[in-house]
């Protein structure tokens, strides 16, 4: 089981900090059009703890690969604390050096394009944390316009989202955050490994109004699972990733009988690709209580939510482009 970060500052003050943020005050037509499924191609950065387990490596290849929907304009590297690391920073360096390595197998170099991201969590919303994978993130949002968003992807810890938005609040205008975090808004806490590991970051990106869809792990994207035989069917002897990839999986299994594996991570990338593949409903944002629960307030904005995917689409199509790259 993974381990959760330690949360050192009560969550109840925590809660009045972050929601007196001044954060820019969006229209919720506006808002609303932001959140509608993307039609054409997209703009996007990954921010992804990319050794924590094995799922992120293929949302990464999926990402690059998906070149008729996506522009993956950079990769940028989150920290995370389990016992693949010592600690936040570690696990970012980890993530980073994990990064390097699948660029090279998809033949795309880092440079001006992976960036190192948070070396620790978020802690006081006035000292957010600046990093190169956080400044690299507002100039492109700055450079972008509610016309064209940046679509923004995180898949591990929210750290480096939630500090590009406290240091230039009005990059919430020009992006729109995909997150795979939390649990459904009914399922009873959200002591989910991503969102854990940084409260204080889940939080500000929650309460600060930001165009934000959201693939809960359980009990949704928890059905995302594949299984050895099945990796090795399609992805072995294929090419360098594609036996990479079945063979991280294969290491993370511990030949352990009858074993499979959810491949969290793809979804918030494949509902780019294709949002028909993924249901979604629009949703007040909740409140991140301090018993780490969601509670819901009608009065606040809206965010959207995933209710349920097409695992098998999801799936054909990754393994196509794998084992074609």
């Amino acid at each position: 089981m993974k381990k959760t970060a330690i949360i050192s500052i009560p969550i109840l003050l925590l809660s009045i900090i972050v929601m007196s943020q001044n954060y820019p005050k969006l229209d919720e037509a506006f808002r609303l059009k932001q959140l509608e499924p993307p039609t054409g191609k997209v703009r996007m950065v990954l921010d992804t703890d990319t050794y924590n387990e094995v799922d992120d490596q293929f949302a990464l290849a999926y990402a690059f690969l998906s070149k008729e929907r996506i522009e993956l304009e950079a990769v940028y590297a989150a920290p995370f604390h389990n016992n693949r690391s010592n600690g936040p920073a570690d696990g970012m360096e980890k993530s980073y050096e994990e990064i390097l390595r699948l660029l090279k197998m998809l033949g795309k170099s880092p440079e001006g394009f992976a960036f190192r991201g948070s070396d620790s969590y978020l802690e006081d919303v006035s000292k957010p944390i600046r990093s190169e994978a956080v400044l690299d993130l507002i100039k492109k949002a700055m450079s972008s316009s509610p016309e064209n968003p940046l679509y923004v992807v995180p898949i591990g810890c929210i750290t480096n989202i939630a500090s590009a938005i406290l240091i230039e609040p009005k990059i919430i205008e020009n992006i729109v955050v995909v997150w795979l975090g939390g649990n459904g808004l009914n399922w009873p806490h959200q002591k989910e490994f991503n969102l854990m590991q940084d409260v204080l970051a889940a939080r500000v990106v929650f309460d600060s109004g930001v165009p934000f869809v959201v693939m809960p792990c359980r009990p949704v994207v928890s059905h995302f699972h594949t299984t050895i035989p099945e990796l090795k069917y399609y992805l072995e002897g294929k090419n360098e990733l594609s036996d990479y990839l079945y063979n991280i999986v294969v290491e993370y299994s511990g030949s352990h009988e009858a074993y499979s594996k959810v491949i969290w991570d793809v979804t918030a990338v494949a509902w780019l690709v294709n949002p028909g593949w993924i249901k979604t409903n629009l949703v007040h944002s909740p409140v991140l209580t301090d018993q780490v629960t969601f509670s819901v307030d009608h009065s606040r904005h809206f965010i959207r939510m995933a209710t349920e995917l097409n695992r098998d689409a999801i799936f054909r199509d990754l393994f196509g482009k794998l084992a074609q790259h």
